[in-house]
């Protein structure tokens, strides 16, 4: 199976370079680091999305301008054999090793305008996960497909079993992860109002 992550890193690369903003610019109004920016934009490290969406909103374009590959006014069809033969994005858990936990699958990479990004998520188990909380506007949704799911969301932990869902806003700080041990699939879809 392809993997986009190069494609997202080669995207904002090419948006921040057309826009005349230097790497230093982008990381002041993102809040992020020179050397995360970097790090993303040369494909080593995707952290999560909380950095894409930042980085996105210092761009002045939607979070869905990194994965776009047509822009259809119309619906937008993912059929499930399409999607595991198309490319994903694999996302790190923020850890210094960089492992790759989270497995995204973009559902209407195709839509145009769109304000929602749904995925499928497949979550890979780690038994001592290291991860950095997030935030950023809009909201989120989650339903578990299968497996367990622990959300951490601002002072509290969620533990989401197959059939649970949560939607939550996502300006408060959270971390979405496999229960220790266990790996997930997940359906997200993310709001990032623009």
């Amino acid at each position: 199976m392809a993997n986009t992550n190069t494609f997202v890193g080669s995207k904002i690369k090419g948006i921040r370079e057309s826009k005349n903003l230097s790497i230093e610019e982008i990381a002041e109004s993102s809040g992020l680091s020179v050397e995360q920016i970097n790090s993303i934009e040369n494909d080593q490290n995707l952290p999560s999305l909380g950095p894409l969406i930042k980085i996105a909103r210092a761009l002045g374009v939607r979070l869905g301008t990194f994965m776009d590959d047509n822009d259809a006014l119309g619906p937008v069809v993912c059929r499930a054999a399409d999607r595991e033969r198309n490319s994903s994005i694999s996302f790190s858990n923020g850890a210094a090793d960089a492992r790759k936990h989270m497995e995204y699958h973009p559902l209407a990479q195709q839509k145009a305008g769109r304000h929602m990004e749904p995925f499928v998520i497949d979550i890979n188990p780690e038994e001592n996960p290291d991860f950095k909380l997030s935030a950023h506007e809009g909201e989120e949704f989650i339903y578990v497909m299968n497996g367990e799911v622990e959300i951490e969301y601002g002072k509290e932990k969620y533990l989401l079993k197959e059939g649970d869902s949560i939607f939550y806003d996502s300006i408060v700080k959270h971390h979405v992860h496999g229960a220790p041990g266990k790996s997930a699939k997940i359906l997200a879809v993310v709001y990032i109002p623009f």
